[in-house]
């Protein structure tokens, strides 16, 4: 009566093949948890491209937007170039 535990004991249950699948499961939802974790927070290669702006990228875009004259850009070109 009290040895079997109503069939869900180990030889009655789920066994070995129970306790592997439900361990998947748990490690699918971490991972699935971790995704979405690192997703919402713009982790990967995203915020690796917004790094890898060069010196000469930015003097483009200031002089794209009117913040320096022809001239400036031109000296800044040259100096960044040597």
């Amino acid at each position: 009566m009290w040895g079997h535990m109503g069939g869900y004991g180990w030889e009655g249950g789920w066994g070995w093949g129970g306790m592997i699948g439900m361990s998947l499961f748990w490690i699918l939802i971490v991972v699935a948890l971790i995704a979405l974790v690192r997703g919402l927070w713009g982790g990967g290669a995203s915020s690796e491209r917004r790094q890898e702006r060069t010196a000469l990228d930015i003097l483009k875009e200031r002089y794209a937007r009117g913040e320096i004259e022809r001239e400036e850009f031109e000296q800044k070109k040259r100096d960044l170039s040597n």
